[in-house]
């Protein structure tokens, strides 16, 4: 028989005997999360709810486990028995699985996409709903690389794309009416290089320290095409040096950024075309964007080290992802539930893909022709559709996404004067002038505004709900359900396990009133 720990107090332990011999000892899920509420309820405690037992040990369940430690903690908790240890494997491994935040293992199964969609909610899929509970404690601040996420990268999309603007207004032809010196674009591109270091080192220490979280990022619908930021980020460096610095550029410079942003496309667009649970049809959003510029971006640079058969390669590639994306973006599919109803600023990556293709095919083919024309015509409308609509810009709170939400503005900026260049008038200088006025400060109130959550209201890293949802959906709130009411009236779900137990064992059902006073 199963050995029942009884409550603390002479008279409610009687009561709780009296009671647990009438009803058996006949093993019940039910009956035995009953028992616990009703030892809490004796002791005059409220039972402690799973996130209030949370411990600062919780988050080593995002933490990075060698084989060896996950090795030793098997050998510690190994049982004599076969069938009880296999037991508590599976046991604990569902548990790690479940999102249990007692279990000490680390998480082990990959969220699945419709999870992602179904706990969370927002254009960003950064708010968590209402009837979602999360593995982490949302009443303490969580350990800084857990709340850095790989949206940071977005810092330097915007920085490293203005560095290839300030270049082209101080170099090119049609904008040197403006008389910009070249020691702007020398030092936004150190002010991008710093910025890029900082954050690859720490993204690196996340990756080291907090895998698991990491994992969680790449399986998020729209996390997951950050993972190209970094890659690009070194083109947008690389195509903005200054020409003090480096008056050419290296053949392996394109090799070192554009083979690990091959890889991820091999995975990623190959979900896609294989469909299943990350279908594009499914998984679309505007932040897909940042997965198609990047062949655009390194086609630009791939013609710009004269390697122009894998720039024209590339090239193709993006235009006919793009074209498919495009598509399924503007159709608003029924499966498709990462588009909200209300505009958001992140429809401005709109911009992006368009703007860059028109430049890369400039420079691949030495002419700003009529298919250059033809995709920045394209951009320059969806940038016009964008602006007229002002509830665009209000009512959305400040976040790091939308640093990427300016180097499109900058991409266009870029498209234009390269379209005053093959199309000189007062009418075209003047369209790049105003575009890249804009476009530069968009990027300098959000830098204001970054240094200002950063430094002084200490609000840009806040918990990042998207990596702590539960993998499976829980039934229920335990902390709020299963327990004595003050009444001391049981609710519906424990008189229906006492019924059902009491049938089992041919003992009728007993009702027992419990005074909490």
């Amino acid at each position: 028989m199963d050995q029942v720990h009884e409550p603390v107090g002479s008279k409610q332990s009687k009561n709780y005997q009296r009671f647990s011999s009438q009803l058996g000892s006949t093993p019940n899920p039910d009956l035995h999360r009953w028992r616990r509420s009703f030892s809490g309820v004796m002791r005059r405690e409220e039972p402690l709810s799973p996130w209030k037992r949370r411990t600062p040990d919780t988050y080593t369940m995002f933490q990075t486990r060698s084989p060896m430690s996950r090795l030793s903690f098997n050998s510690r908790n190994r049982d004599t028995s076969a069938a009880a240890a296999a037991a508590a494997t599976a046991a604990t491994t569902a548990a790690a699985v479940n999102g249990d935040p007692t279990s000490p293992r680390p998480l082990e199964a990959n969220v699945p996409a419709g999870r992602y969609l179904d706990a969370l909610q927002g254009p960003e899929l950064e708010v968590l709903k209402e009837s979602e509970d999360l593995l982490l404690p949302t009443d303490q601040t969580w350990p800084f690389l857990l709340r850095f996420p790989i949206n940071s990268f977005g810092i330097v999309l915007g920085l490293g794309s203005q560095t290839i603007l300030w270049k082209k207004l101080s170099l090119m032809p049609s904008m040197r009416f403006l008389h910009i010196p070249l020691h702007i674009n020398f030092v936004l591109w150190c002010v991008a290089l710093c910025a890029y270091t900082l954050i690859s080192l720490t993204y690196v220490c996340k990756c080291i320290f907090y895998f698991e979280a990491v994992r969680r990022e790449f399986y998020h619908p729209v996390r997951i095409n950050f993972f190209f930021a970094p890659w690009v980020c070194g083109m947008f460096l690389t195509l903005g040096v200054p020409p003090t610095i480096a008056a050419s550029i290296h053949p392996a410079a394109w090799l070192v950024f554009m083979s690990p942003l091959v890889v991820l496309e091999l995975k990623i667009y190959g979900q896609w075309l294989s469909g299943g649970e990350r279908r594009l049809s499914k998984v679309a959003n505007p932040a897909t964007h940042v997965s198609i510029v990047g062949n655009f971006v390194g086609s630009l640079l791939g013609a710009t080290v004269e390697w122009k058969e894998l720039a024209t390669f590339f090239w193709a590639v993006g235009i006919a992802h793009y074209v498919v994306v495009f598509v399924t973006l503007y159709q608003r599919l029924p499966t498709n539930e990462l588009l909200t109803r209300d505009m958001h600023p992140v429809y401005f990556l709109f911009l992006a893909v368009p703007s860059t293709a028109s430049v890369a095919w400039e420079k691949i083919t030495s002419d700003f022709g009529y298919v250059s024309k033809l995709v920045f015509f394209l951009g320059l409308f969806l940038l016009f559709s964008l602006v007229v609509r002002v509830s665009i810009f209000r009512g959305f709170k400040f976040s790091l996404t939308w640093w990427a939400y300016t180097f499109p503005l900058t991409a266009v900026a870029i498209a234009s004067i390269h379209y005053a260049v093959r199309e000189p008038g007062l009418f075209t200088q003047g369209l790049a002038t105003v575009i890249s006025f804009v476009a530069v400060t968009v990027v300098f109130l959000l830098f204001v505004f970054t240094l200002v959550h950063a430094f002084v209201w200490r609000t840009l890293f806040p918990n990042d709900i998207a990596i702590a949802i539960t993998r499976k959906k829980r039934r229920g709130k335990p902390a709020r359900k299963n327990i004595l009411h003050s009444s001391g009236s049981f609710d519906k779900e424990t008189n229906q396990a006492m019924e059902d137990n009491s049938k089992t064992r041919r003992v009728p059902s007993v009702t027992i009133s419990v005074g909490c006073s």
